[in-house]
């Protein structure tokens, strides 16, 4: 909104993305190790490593299109849990009103590229774990659970976040509130 309204550079955007997205990387990818640690994966006889790995095959078997769409979907409730929170007044109020539209999106399996960031990397990790294989009637690692397949799903992951952020929502709002006549 800041740019469409021409207060910031297309540098200075894309120099904010880039930083959010390392940052956002940084957190994601540390929690991920944390929990590798911690052992997580390997609770209820390697269940929770098994759901991870399940959870990874869906999101890495989706087409271009439909990891794009579905990123586009998620940021849409995103930005819609961050405006809701915005037009609350009190601290309670906004976190009641951030837990639907988060809940919303987690449940209906739309695309998030920092959840993925968390998630496809604890997926790999768990595919290693002999417990977690059991559990997942695995007898090796899944082929498809690689690091070039995760980037291949988070490009139209970003750019579909990106759209419905952006696009979506941060436009429409700045045609509709902000735009000068």
């Amino acid at each position: 909104m800041a740019w469409a309204s021409r207060r910031i550079t297309t540098l200075a955007l894309v120099r904010n993305w880039a930083l959010v997205l390392v940052g956002n990387a940084v957190g994601a990818l540390g929690v991920a190790a944390l929990v590798v640690l911690s052992g997580q994966l390997k609770f209820i006889g390697g269940a929770v490593g098994a759901q991870a790995i399940a959870i990874a095959n869906g999101k890495l078997h989706e087409t271009f299109v439909e990891a794009f769409t579905l990123g586009v979907l998620c940021n849409v409730l995103v930005c819609l849990a961050v405006w809701m929170a915005l037009s609350a007044r009190t601290t309670t109020d906004r976190m009641m009103a951030v837990v639907p539209p988060i809940a919303a999106f987690s449940t209906v399996g739309f695309e998030h590229s920092v959840a993925n960031l968390y998630l496809l990397p604890v997926a790999l990790f768990a595919a290693r774990e002999p417990t977690v294989l059991r559990a997942a009637s695995l007898d090796a690692a899944p082929e498809w659970l690689t690091v070039s397949r995760m980037a291949m799903n988070l490009l139209p992951v970003t750019l579909g976040n990106i759209v419905g952020g952006a696009v979506l929502v941060g436009v429409t709002y700045w045609m509709i509130y902000l735009r000068r006549s």
